[in-house]
């Protein structure tokens, strides 16, 4: 691999300057993208939020800047432009030392209270086999494959959208949707950084990767996915809390939406 250091617009992404980093070349035409003032309602940002393409990627750049990711500290997403006017700035990042406050568990058991406490009585046939009583985090899943190779997989699938690249400059993809600032949960949660502790503990448990996102969207691999129903039940448990709108709104209930899972190498959230 031919490294370079980092150039100097991303060197401005990291607080250390981005001292002892590597890339390797050559980086697709791009610019960094501040956040806007008037958006964030905090000031001048002391930083960028992330780098963006001036073109759309292709699945190699994805891949080839995901494997230089423990080298250059820059996690690579793939950019839906198709609601979301990225270069404008409308991101609100947080540093990410925040998301170790928050954990699965306790978000999956703060959103399953509060949300079961607003329902009719008889709308909790949704969740079943759970009803009313949170689950918790379903047990992890077994590996089919490596992680990142399905990771550069999905990149490859998803490029067909002619998306641009951006960098993010996190320790991992979870990381990096709180950095960026990126508020797709819609009407839910638009603050990241709890459900970025999610997306951790899923990259755990579930050899998870994130490879896009956009205005309301969020694109993972999966490595490690539910491969029988009682599992993908109780990680459909999880999914409802994390984006509603994916159950409510697709198949209406726990039990089919985790049929749609089983097995499956890519989880695709939206939120309305």
């Amino acid at each position: 691999m031919n490294d370079q250091r980092l150039p100097r617009e991303l060197c401005q992404l990291f607080p250390d300057g981005g001292r002892g980093r590597v890339l390797p070349a050559p980086l697709p035409a791009g610019d960094v993208v501040w956040p806007d003032p008037g958006y964030t309602r905090q000031g001048e940002a002391a930083r960028p939020a992330f780098w963006m393409s001036a073109e759309p990627a292709g699945g190699e750049d994805w891949a080839r800047l995901r494997e230089c990711h423990p080298h250059s500290g820059l996690w690579p997403l793939l950019l839906d432009e198709s609601a979301q006017p990225w270069g404008l700035g409308q991101v609100v990042p947080d540093d990410p030392r925040q998301i170790d406050h928050f954990t699965a568990e306790g978000f999956m058991t703060e959103v399953w209270q509060e949300w079961v406490s607003q329902m009719p009585h008889d709308a909790l046939d949704e969740l079943e086999p759970y009803g009313a009583i949170c689950p918790g985090p379903a047990p992890p899943g077994v590996l089919k494959a490596d992680p990142e190779a399905v990771a550069d997989w999905y990149a490859g699938e998803l490029v067909a959208k002619g998306m641009p690249l951006g960098l993010v400059a996190a320790a991992r993809g979870s990381d990096a949707l709180a950095v960026m600032g990126w508020q797709g949960a819609l009407h839910h949660n638009e603050w990241m950084v709890p459900l970025a502790a999610v997306v951790r503990s899923w990259e755990d448990r579930f050899g998870a990767r994130v490879v896009s996102v956009g205005f309301n969207t969020l694109e993972l691999s999966v490595a490690a996915p539910p491969v029988d129903l009682e599992h993908a039940s109780h990680v459909a448990a999880e999914h409802w809390t994390f984006c509603p709108d994916n159950v409510v709104q697709g198949p209406g209930d726990l039990q089919r939406y985790a049929e749609q899972i089983i097995g499956g190498h890519t989880w695709s959230f939206w939120w309305d």
